[in-house]
């Protein structure tokens, strides 16, 4: 079961399709063979990047208990975000039925004051039970809900089965430094605090005091690589990984195209054979898929996984 104490990289899982919409369950398992391969610590399934609200109620679950089979003893996380809590109860349920580790739960974008977004969360737990333990999902350039360092840390002293932040904020640093500041003076008790964006600030956010990454860049793997290394106090060599990825951090991270850079790379590096997300929603055009092939290049020079592609 998840619990405050996780570390490390959770990464977040795409949806592989087939180039007709379909679920492509082959790419499935290939891929959640290559993250725990990668050394990733878990898996989060259902995200924002996972497609999720474009599959039907059987084919997420059907989704989730793949991956969560495929990926043995490696945790995973199932995102149950839903319109109402009878959706994320029947989620919730079968996912951890399955055999989930946890789940993770967005506020809704109708929330507005800080005694919503609280009340929000207690709600959720009576609905889903006490008894499984969820990942806060803090997003709000997407989400549109601004949860402060005061408000997390209501949700978490209120719920006991809230043991993990996965932190979207941006600029968010000074956040991480607030929350772990109330730990120190005993206001909130410890919590994982795991971050996204494409791992956009991930050199910086490990030094504030983050457990590490849930967020799903084409190249897991180093993100473990910076995570362990920014753990074992080697800031440099931390730094300098993380730099010669910036540039394609950067790319994958414009807004309306990052999940189709990412698939792309991902198909390039065979890790799913597809690029195609399910409508709406479409490829990059050939004249972006020249520029990330001109970054892929660059970036070999440094770190030789990215000169391992195979179309």
């Amino acid at each position: 079961m998840l619990d405050a104490n996780a570390k490390g990289v959770y990464v977040i899982a795409p949806t592989p399709f087939h180039d007709d919409g379909r679920v492509d369950d082959a790419s499935i398992d290939r891929m959640t063979d290559f993250f725990v391969e990668a050394g990733c610590t878990g898996i989060t399934a259902l995200g924002m990047m996972g497609e999720a609200p474009k599959l039907d109620g059987e084919e997420a679950r059907a989704i989730a208990s793949r991956i969560i089979k495929r990926a043995g003893d490696t945790p995973v996380v199932i995102g149950v975000s839903a319109p109402g809590f009878a959706a994320m109860r029947t989620l919730s349920h079968s996912v951890m039925d399955a055999g989930a580790a946890g789940v993770m739960i967005a506020p809704p974008s109708s929330l507005k004051t800080d005694d919503q977004i609280v009340n929000y969360y207690a709600q959720a737990v009576e609905a889903i039970g006490s008894d499984i333990p969820f990942v806060i999902q803090d997003y709000p350039l997407a989400i549109g809900v601004v949860m402060t360092p005061g408000v997390i840390r209501r949700i978490v002293q209120d719920n006991p089965s809230a043991v993990m932040l996965k932190h979207e904020d941006w600029p968010g640093l000074e956040k991480i430094s607030a929350l772990r500041g109330f730990e120190q003076d005993g206001s909130m008790r410890h919590i994982s605090i795991l971050c996204g964006n494409g791992g956009l600030f991930l050199d910086f956010e490990c030094e504030r005091g983050a457990d590490g990454a849930m967020t799903g860049y084409a190249f897991p793997d180093m993100l473990v690589d910076v995570v362990k290394l920014s753990q074992a106090g080697k800031r440099d060599e931390a730094h300098d990984l993380f730099d010669a990825h910036l540039p394609m951090i950067r790319y994958e991270q414009q807004p309306g195209a990052g999940l189709a850079v990412r698939k792309y790379v991902l198909q390039r590096r065979g890790i799913i054979s597809s690029q195609a997300q399910r409508k709406p929603g479409g490829a990059i055009s050939a004249k972006a898929r020249a520029e990330v092939d001109y970054l892929l290049s660059r970036l070999a020079k440094h770190d030789p996984r990215a000169g391992k592609l195979v179309g």
